[in-house]
């Protein structure tokens, strides 16, 4: 087969033109590195192996670019880079994240894990929960929480203070505080409990 044209796209990609016919584009900097170009002989397995590199190239561009505006688990990863460009390619762009050293989800779930617990005022298990849902594996999310809990009461008391003040004064505005903490994975003990401080509150 015969490269007849490598035209330059956006985004470092080049469409190749194979026989004259479009065939596929591919990372610009993994072709210059193949040194194929128009003109050049390209047996399938050199294309296969082409179009394979230039995923990967792409991966790693693609989850450094992710990691520029924030910290991510592996799992936040390569659920956005499989569709893109399959699992080999997100494998290996794992892979070079780690070798970096910029990606732990061990250091990633603790940083979470102070944020959710001690700005948020998360409850224990909810926090559990959020670490879970980012990928971190169940033992660690829950290993890594119980290092950061805050005694449950003193939690609803910061919530109620900080964020449903104002919803102390009537009844109705009581109950949405006490569904919103319950949301928040808060006990229904240490919610009455709480809550009978400021006024009795029946179940």
């Amino acid at each position: 087969m015969l490269i007849t044209a490598a035209e330059e796209r956006k985004k470092g990609l080049t469409a190749l033109y194979i026989d004259g016919e479009y065939a596929v584009s591919v990372d610009t900097v993994t072709l210059i590195s193949s040194g194929k170009k128009a003109g050049s002989e390209i047996s399938d397995e050199e294309l296969y192996a082409l179009i394979g590199n230039s995923r990967i190239n792409r991966a790693k561009e693609k989850a450094l670019y992710l990691m520029e505006y924030r910290s991510r688990t592996r799992k936040e990863i390569w659920d956005r880079l499989v569709p893109l460009f399959g699992e080999t390619a997100a494998q290996a762009a794992l892979d070079r994240l780690e070798e970096l050293g910029l990606i732990n989800d061990e250091s990633y779930a603790r940083e979470l894990a102070e944020q959710l617990i001690t700005k948020k005022h998360y409850s224990r298990d909810r926090t559990v929960y959020e670490l879970i849902k980012k990928g971190i594996d169940k033992e660690t999310a829950e290993e890594i929480a119980d290092e950061y809990e805050v005694e449950p009461c003193q939690q609803i008391r910061a919530l109620i203070e900080t964020k449903y003040a104002r919803a102390m004064s009537d009844e109705k505005g009581r109950a949405r505080t006490v569904n919103s903490l319950r949301a928040m994975g808060f006990r229904w003990s240490d919610i009455r409990e709480v809550m009978s401080d400021y006024e009795e509150y029946d179940d």
